[in-house]
């Protein structure tokens, strides 16, 4: 055999060898892992979605225009003149008024009239102002009721008095009244700037509650519009320290907003009242 023949037959027997040792290195070989990355189940960092922002919560706050009648106000009425001497007088004897009942114009023989110098000086102690309105005697007819009503804004504009105050129609107890007077008050100061209010003794049976239920019984606005100042019981009169809880008398129909519950004080030419705060707020 030549060279060449032995050459040959040598190639033929390693080339099975070899491609058997080639498949058994394949086979021991693990897999190559793919390159191509499944999509992550969260988002990245960069691309994640925040929810969206919350409003904040703000604390409610009480409604500023809506008065909390759980708050009681201390104040007198007089038909005297308010200077430093009075003023004076009251605080002294009996405390610092947080509001004070005037008349406003000259009633001679009854009060004096409210004047431009008493606001200020009033104004700058910190006391509001109660409008008193006491130039009748007849309650009678609802002509006499829009009439004295013109008479009451004139007076108030005169002075100056801002825009939803109560005027308060001041019916003694021997007046004689009736339904129609308070209807042409209620409506004639209720078309104005300011707001109708009514002081009185007001008892069950009596004339001047009965000529309010009337009024309020053909319209039931009218309750929510009248302001009651009302003088009923009379306990007398106390230091502002030592006044009582607020408990006037009272029909079921007829809700008082002031309490006026000491007459004529002994040492100073006033009167004694607690204030809701509804009625605090409507004063000057």
């Amino acid at each position: 055999m030549g060279i060449f023949s032995v050459f040959a037959l040598a190639f033929l027997i390693l080339i099975p060898i070899y491609k058997e040792h080639q498949s058994q290195n394949t086979a021991a070989q693990p897999p190559q892992q793919q390159t191509q990355q499944k999509p992550s189940s969260k988002p990245s960092k960069n691309n994640q979605q925040k929810p969206p922002s919350q409003p904040e919560e703000k604390p409610q706050k009480p409604d500023e225009n809506k008065p909390d009648n759980s708050k009681i106000y201390w104040g007198v009425d007089t038909a005297s003149e308010i200077d430093q001497a009075f003023y004076q007088c009251v605080e002294q004897n009996y405390g610092k008024p947080d509001v004070v009942g005037r008349y406003i114009g000259d009633n001679p023989g009854a009060s004096t009239g409210l004047t431009k110098e008493e606001v200020s000086f009033l104004k700058e102690q910190g006391i509001k102002i109660i409008p008193i309105y006491n130039h009748f005697s007849d309650a009678t007819t609802y002509q006499n009721g829009v009439a004295e009503a013109k008479a009451a804004i004139a007076l108030a504009k005169e002075l100056g008095i801002r825009e939803g105050v109560v005027i308060y129609a001041d019916i003694e107890p021997k007046y004689p009244v009736d339904a129609a007077f308070i209807q042409g008050w209620v409506e004639t100061i209720s078309s104005s700037p300011y707001k109708p209010g009514i002081y009185g003794v007001f008892l069950d049976g009596k004339e001047l509650s009965n000529a309010y239920n009337e009024v309020i019984s053909k319209n039931k606005d009218y309750q929510n519009k009248i302001f009651i100042w009302t003088s009923n019981p009379e306990v007398g009169t106390t230091a502002k320290n030592k006044a009582p809880s607020y408990n006037p008398n009272t029909p079921d129909s007829i809700q008082a907003s002031i309490w006026q519950y000491g007459l004529e004080g002994n040492l100073c030419n006033i009167d004694t009242n607690l204030i809701q705060s509804v009625a605090y707020s409507a004063s000057w």
